[in-house]
């Protein structure tokens, strides 16, 4: 059972790094600027509230995760092998479901609006920084954490819960945190 569960956190540390690399060389790299991730991701930040199909997503992710599993299983055993595939894909799945709540609804709690910040920081600010969108975990470890302070979103990208729909500009509670510019 221990090793069921350390497989567990083992796949979700794993994904961490894996969101983190992915997003940083996978995205951002100019080298891989022209694989089918690239250009999804070069997309992303172009529109904003593009994202990638999801059905796309979910079959490369079962295909990795059949590939991961043929090697796991074999290594560690069915049962920490599964765990750890687990692992991985579940934090996965948080991630998408995540990074999507982030552009379309407003951050709850002090871990929503912090994820906001760090997320839109990368976004309209420095794509040089803050990789992690659910943690900023590696990017301190790879010294490209950067503190958030006020964010200038351009209007034409600006997310649909940031406006106030009466105004076109900056709702009241977020002003503190994002400005519009262009």
């Amino acid at each position: 059972m221990i090793a069921v569960v350390a497989a567990v956190a083992i796949g979700v540390m794993s994904w961490t790094l894996l969101e983190y690399v992915i997003h940083r060389w996978g995205g951002h790299h100019r080298r891989f600027r022209r694989t089918p991730f690239g250009k999804e991701h070069l997309r992303h930040h172009v529109e904003g509230d593009y994202f990638a199909p999801t059905g796309a997503k979910v079959l490369a992710s079962a295909l990795v995760g059949g590939v991961i599993l043929a090697v796991a299983v074999p290594l560690v055993g069915a049962g920490p092998g599964l765990a750890y595939v687990a692992g991985l894909l579940g934090c996965y799945g948080l991630y998408e479901w995540h990074h999507r709540r982030d552009h379309t609804h407003p951050g709850t709690g002090w871990y929503g609006r912090w994820a906001r910040r760090h997320h839109f920081h990368h976004h309209f600010v420095d794509g040089r920084a803050n990789f992690g969108v659910t943690s900023p975990l590696w990017d301190h470890v790879f010294g490209t954490y950067r503190t958030v302070e006020r964010i200038a979103v351009p209007r034409r990208l600006a997310m649909s819960w940031l406006l106030d729909p009466a105004t076109g500009e900056i709702r009241a509670e977020y002003t503190e945190t994002f400005a519009l510019r262009g």
